[in-house]
């Protein structure tokens, strides 16, 4: 038996009010989240059309083949960062004007492996063994409205299409439990000489996976309370006037227990290692994560909350790291120091849903650029005062301390402000190990401090 979509109606609305505007077809994203029986589709998102120069000078596409596969996963890659935990790209829609025979089989299928293979490559994590590994690929014929539902399983390359229902279910956003914490982070990343062929953002990617471990064995409490992985997550919890404490809507309150040492049980050794710099990130990131009301359990919560923690913080140096080579600019040389913050992160409500979808801003970008680009990438129009900024930079005070010379894990609290502030997560690039500046900046601005060593 095939796997089952519980799909929200306005997404339903969605995809029939999508103009094909003279095409053949026009295809887009499926998002929602999955579980062991059944997967939930909150929303879809149609693949914008891409500008190119000799755009005119180009044929018209009216065939499935000229579907642009690098533009769609560079879609699905862009509106990933878009989600918070708990969410993801559960796969692709097309829609077309004719039904067509087996053939675009092969170009859904190709379509939803290239998407999963891009989205991937910056993950931090591992799906586990027990989730499940389907992707829907969804043909919607415009003329006869009829729908034909597949899936395929990421996981296994030669996996061939397999029936699936679809069915629209009203309401279906509205009752979704959140979970939301801050976690302070404060990662210190070698650059080894060795690897100086490596991208910087390679580096800083290998430097992250370690810290993601930490992250993945840390420990969750919610609400204050350590719960059993197979706990019911709503154990406890207020019930609605019917008895049911699954048709309200919960927010929790995570907090994370990281270990700090190795238990005495464990061995481990020193390594010395030759370093041409290194790249600190600290500071405190606000996550979100969202869960589906029909029997969550605990575990399934603390890992939309782990992915989020793990999403938020690779993708804001992958962003980071994508500014810089946009606007070529230059690494700075002879102990001089180069500091940048890391976009902050905003939420924005989808409409008439309890999930909220997140985007993140440069501290130059206005609320109009965000509300665009939200447009842009996930096709519904939502208002500027439903902004949420969750992250924003009250004040920035930079002081650098040139004549002193403390170790690299010297920040004492006596080198930030009295007030009670969060501090970033600051970039800075220097060549001397012995002139550490200090940063001090308002809640949070996530940023990254790189330190390159002269001979």
């Amino acid at each position: 038996m095939g796997r089952t979509y519980i799909v929200e109606e306005t997404v339903g609305q969605y995809l029939s009010n999508l103009n094909l505007q003279g095409k053949s077809f026009v295809s887009g994203l499926l998002i929602g989240q999955c579980s062991s029986q059944k997967d939930y589709v909150v929303l879809a998102t149609r693949t914008p059309p891409r500008e190119e120069k000799n755009e005119s000078l180009r044929p018209p596409g009216d065939k499935l083949d000229d579907v642009d596969e690098e533009w769609a996963t560079e879609h699905a890659k862009q509106v990933s960062r878009m989600l918070p935990g708990g969410l993801l790209v559960l796969g692709v829609f097309i829609i077309t004007t004719l039904e067509m025979g087996n053939d675009f089989q092969n170009v859904l299928r190709r379509l939803v492996f290239a998407m999963e293979k891009s989205m991937s490559k910056k993950r931090l994590w591992n799906f586990t063994e027990e989730e499940v590994s389907d992707r829907v690929a969804l043909h919607i014929c415009s003329s006869t409205k009829k729908i034909f539902c597949r899936t395929y399983d990421i996981h296994d390359p030669k996996s061939s299409a397999k029936p699936a229902d679809w069915k629209y279910q009203n309401g279906l956003s509205t009752s979704w439990h959140s979970l939301e914490c801050t976690v302070h982070i404060n990662i210190h990343i070698p650059l080894s000489a060795t690897s100086v062929s490596y991208t910087l953002e390679k580096n800083t990617k290998n430097g992250l996976a370690r810290w993601a471990k930490q992250i993945e064995n840390g420990v969750y409490l919610i609400n204050g309370q350590v719960k059993a992985e197979d706990c019911d997550l709503l154990e406890g919890q207020k019930k609605s006037s019917r008895g049911n404490a699954q048709a309200i809507s919960h927010s929790f309150d995570v907090r994370v227990l990281t270990q700090l040492h190795l238990s005495s049980d464990h061995r481990s050794t020193a390594t010395v290692q030759i370093c041409s710099g290194s790249v600190n990130l600290k500071g405190a990131v606000k996550c979100r994560a969202y869960i589906q009301s029909n029997r969550p359990k605990v575990k399934d919560a603390v890992q939309a909350v782990k992915r989020d923690i793990l999403n938020t913080v690779a993708d804001r140096c992958e962003i980071l790291f994508e500014d810089l080579l946009l606007n070529e600019i230059p690494e700075k040389k002879d102990s001089e120091k180069e500091f940048h913050i890391l976009p902050h992160r905003v939420f924005v409500p989808i409409p008439g849903s309890a999930v909220m979808l997140c985007d993140y801003k440069f501290g130059d970008e206005s609320a109009e650029e965000i509300r665009d680009h939200f447009i842009e990438m996930l096709d519904h129009r939502i208002q500027i005062d439903d902004l949420e900024i969750a992250e924003e930079i009250n004040t920035a005070c930079i002081s650098s301390s040139m004549n002193t010379e403390p170790s690299l894990d010297n920040t004492d609290d006596e080198q930030q402000p009295k007030e009670p502030i969060k501090t970033a997560i600051v970039l800075k690039i220097h060549q001397n190990i012995g002139v550490i500046a200090a940063f001090a900046v308002g809640i949070l601005a996530a940023g990254i401090s790189f330190h390159y060593f002269s001979d």
